[in-house]
């Protein structure tokens, strides 16, 4: 046993016996965060980190909830699993978080998992990760975790029935080689399966895989299975060598990729790309989103968004992140934590002035059909884990992400 499994285990022991965590008497809520704040997925960790701050500085500069301020206290896990269990038993250890809040990532998140069940006597919960994983909303380990988002099942099964509508039935995939690969793999088999369709190729590359890779050799495993559209799961960086790979080689279907790839992160990378090349890369590139477009005039909490940003400017964690990132204005992953913030502060004041993690379940489903400005209704249950379910669609036009309503341009 490596020494690294031998501290988990010794820790996991010592909180399977200890006490209940006490009610929190005053004071401060602190959420403790284990995201990617380096690496090639640092931009989803570092701006879903400034959006929540944004939703957070706004609640403390007008007293907090029940005169209780909120922090986030952040440990960076790379986007990989050992340090997320890491961290985890960290926060637990501590004592004072309250919730684990925004993990970054399917191979993350889903490792955590087992710690929940673990630390049930405490109260730990996590609380609306940014993974669109189905182990995080079905039993067991549903009743420990509360998500904001749409599943990778769901992105899937929208980017495949607008696809099939317009004719385009040949769909491949390429996936990232771990569970969140895995998952949007499934997505898009199970998608096709209810036409009695197959996936028409797929390839697979590493987790690490940078914009720079070499993806030659799955854009030739694909083009063999002659698609007319592929759905690819992965990293912004990954789909970004993908896309400049399958352009190169005449590969010029539809690409479709799934959210967690960061739109803006992964639109700046081709368009660089595209102006180094004298090509447009971003051309027939539709990306499947879990929150709505925050410049929609038609959504309140859009608004209310930009006006969080603009007013607090919410820096990366220090600690964390060096000078080498430039924050966005505004982006889908830094609205996302906002959203995520605000509905965390909403069931932080039904809890009353004295909360306790033990309350959030029930405050949690009793934010079922509560309005969060984004056009859809909280969908909480007694059956569902899920806050919101829509999936939505942009593209890129002339260097900005646009919402895409119908797929009719995609018309084969």
């Amino acid at each position: 046993m490596t020494v690294l499994r031998q501290f988990f285990a010794a820790a996991l022991l010592l909180l399977a016996l200890a006490p209940p965590l006490p009610a929190r008497a005053g004071g401060e809520i602190v959420l403790g965060m284990s995201a990617a704040f380096s690496g090639p997925t640092r931009g989803l960790g570092i701006e879903l980190y400034r959006g929540a701050q944004a939703c957070f500085a706004g609640v403390n500069a007008a007293g907090g909830v029940h005169g209780r301020t909120i922090a986030i206290r952040a440990l960076d896990d790379r986007y990989a699993p050992d340090p997320a269990i890491e961290n985890a038993i960290t926060f637990a250890e501590q004592g004072d978080v309250f919730a684990l809040f925004g993990q970054v990532g399917t191979p993350t998140a889903t490792r955590v998992l087992p710690l929940l069940r673990r630390y049930q006597g405490r109260g730990l919960y996590l609380l609306f990760p940014l993974t669109g994983a189905e182990p995080l909303r079905q039993p067991p380990y549903d009743r420990w975790v509360f998500n904001l988002r749409a599943s990778y099942a769901q992105e899937a099964r929208g980017l495949v029935d607008n696809f099939v509508r317009q004719g385009r039935t040949r769909i491949a995939v390429l996936h990232q080689a771990d569970a969140y690969g895995r998952a949007g793999w499934d997505g898009v088999r199970k998608a096709l399966a209810r036409f009695d369709l197959a996936i028409a190729a797929e390839a697979s590359h590493a987790r690490s895989a940078g914009p720079d890779a070499d993806m030659g050799p799955q854009v030739d495993i694909i083009a063999q299975g002659h698609p007319d559209a592929v759905v690819a799961v992965g990293s912004s960086e990954a789909c970004a060598a993908f896309v400049r790979h399958a352009r190169d080689k005449g590969l010029d279907v539809p690409v479709a990729v799934l959210s967690f790839a960061g739109a803006e992160h992964l639109t700046a990378l081709l368009l660089r790309a595209g102006k180094a090349a004298g090509r447009d890369y971003t051309a027939d590139l539709v990306l499947s989103q879990a929150v709505p477009s925050h410049a929609d005039p038609a959504l309140p909490a859009g608004a209310a968004y930009h006006q969080a940003m603009e007013r607090f400017a919410p820096p990366p964690p220090a600690t964390l992140v060096g000078d080498d990132y430039e924050p966005l204005p505004y982006s889908l992953a830094s609205f996302e934590g906002y959203l995520a913030a605000r509905l965390f502060v909403e069931a932080l004041r039904r809890m009353g002035p004295d909360p306790h993690p033990r309350m959030l379940p029930e405050a949690m489903r009793g934010l079922a059909g509560f309005d969060l400005g984004v056009g859809e209704p909280v969908g909480f249950g007694p059956a569902s884990n899920q806050a919101l379910s829509r999936v939505h669609f942009v593209a890129v036009e002339q260097g900005r992400l646009v919402p895409v309503k119908d797929f009719a341009r995609w018309r084969k």
